[in-house]
């Protein structure tokens, strides 16, 4: 391609980011970021309901060793929403140089990081396994899923990098393309690998693993099309500039996946404690189901976070607001539908995973007051992913971690105790409705700033 030609197509990618209605903007940047968002909930849904096939036991194992792929995957959005949201406010500022280091600065710590997780994960394997609350009967299919897991980490984590980055440079449908064709072959792979082959919950690890390396080297292939910015070793630059951009606009998602990694071992202790392997069982069930429902709402605010961060570099304050106000009319409106069905359907959905009498009475409950809260999320979401987008580490971070942080542990401390496994239930629902008293003072006091500022 010439340099005329990328030139022209620079300037028409400029132009659409800036000059589009915002609500066609975020739809068309939406649509693929949900789809991709929709089919990964199903592939993680796909381990639960296929591992439910063979134990209580596998089942409590894949969700204990969900809080470990949950470090995986904060590191990997660290990296990935951390060096996208610098990329993307740089080419809305017209710094391409700075983008393109970004980009190999971003992708190279993920490596480095992923590698560091996964030697010293099996070092201390059985230790980990302990810690996140594997007990003697959970402990073998723990650590036979959690081995797996932990050898892809890198691979795991590049690939979140370069579909963040993607989504950052406004090319949705190339992200899209990486994740749903890695989610279709793990839903493929996982009866392949768990009965035919008769490997059980590793089998599981190994589809997903698969998955994740299909969809790196798929993203891979995007990232080198058309005017995206091509990963090229010179340059990258591993200096305190770069590390310190990513530290501000990657922290909330650190802290918002650690927290949840936390919440999650925190979780499934209480659970374990109070109501042995069918209570973890039955919150594992409930904690996929609630990713899957909330997934869409997700990838809608994904579609909003270029659009953010790119005309936020380009002084556009208004079209930030007026995304901002459009994404959570539409997500409410969403998941006040999706809390509607949840509450009429919470037992055959929990059946559907797993027919076990003990782990679906836990799952009915937790599913249906945890879905009554859901509606919530719309403003809390969607004001963590403005902030984190227009590089405001400190107050996006505040709002990561309120759901699963600043109030998830303490409830998760407090509500058992006074009502037992009721307490585990409900926590997640109690932490919705306080989180939601953060943010809205954090959105109101950013969009004032930009309103002064237009």
């Amino acid at each position: 391609m010439s340099e005329n030609n990328t030139a022209d197509l620079r300037s028409e990618r400029y132009r659409k980011m800036t000059e589009t209605p915002v609500p066609k903007l975020i739809g068309s940047l939406a649509l693929p970021t949900m789809i991709s968002m929709l089919v990964t909930g199903v592939y993680n849904t796909a381990d639960t309901f296929f591992v439910g096939r063979i134990s209580t036991q596998a089942t409590a194992a894949v969700g204990l060793v969900f809080s470990v792929m949950s470090i995986i995957q904060a590191f990997g959005f660290f990296c990935g929403h951390g060096s996208g949201n610098f990329i993307s406010r740089m080419l809305g500022a017209g710094e391409k140089k700075e983008a393109d280091e970004m980009a190999a600065t971003g992708f190279t710590l993920a490596v480095i990081i992923g590698l560091f997780i996964s030697i010293f994960g099996n070092i201390f394997l059985d230790p980990l396994a302990r810690l996140i609350g594997a007990t003697e009967t959970t402990i073998a299919d723990t650590t036979r899923y959690m081995r797996v897991i932990l050898l892809g980490a890198p691979v795991m984590m590049a690939s979140i990098v370069l579909n963040n980055q993607l989504r950052f440079q406004g090319s949705a449908v190339y992200a899209m393309a990486g994740l749903v064709s890695g989610a279709v072959l793990n839903i493929a792979l996982d009866p392949l690998f768990i009965f035919v082959f008769d490997l059980g919950v590793m089998g599981a690890a190994l589809a997903t693993v698969s998955c994740q390396a299909t969809s790196f080297i798929i993203l891979f292939i995007g990232s080198r099309k058309g005017v995206n910015i091509h990963l090229h070793p010179k340059n990258i630059r591993l200096n305190g500039h770069y590390l310190l951009a990513v530290l501000n606009g990657g922290s909330p998602s650190l802290v918002r996946q650690a927290l949840a990694s936390v919440a999650t071992m925190l979780l499934n202790t209480a659970a374990g404690t109070l109501g042995g392997d069918a209570a973890i069982a039955g919150m594992s069930v409930t904690t996929r189901v609630m990713m899957l429902l909330s997934s869409a709402l997700i990838g809608f605010g994904q579609g909003y976070q270029p659009v953010c961060s790119f005309n936020y570099g380009a002084k556009l304050y208004d079209r930030v607001r007026q995304g901002y106000f459009f994404c959570i009319k539409v997500g409410t409106v969403f998941l006040s539908a999706v809390t509607v069905f949840c509450l009429i359907f919470a037992p055959q959905i929990i059946t559907f995973f797993r027919d076990d009498p003990e782990v679906v009475a836990v799952g009915i409950v937790a599913l249906r007051w945890q879905a009554a809260a859901l509606p919530l999320s719309a403003t809390v979401v969607m004001t963590n992913m403005m902030l984190q987008s227009m590089g405001k580490g400190i107050p996006a971070s505040i709002t990561a971690s309120a759901r699963n942080g600043l109030f998830f542990i303490p409830m998760i401390l407090i509500l058992p105790r006074l009502f037992g496994l009721f307490g585990v239930e409900i926590t997640q629902a109690f932490a919705d409705v306080l989180s939601i008293a953060v943010s809205i003072p954090l959105a109101i006091r950013e969009l004032k700033l930009m309103k002064k500022a237009v």
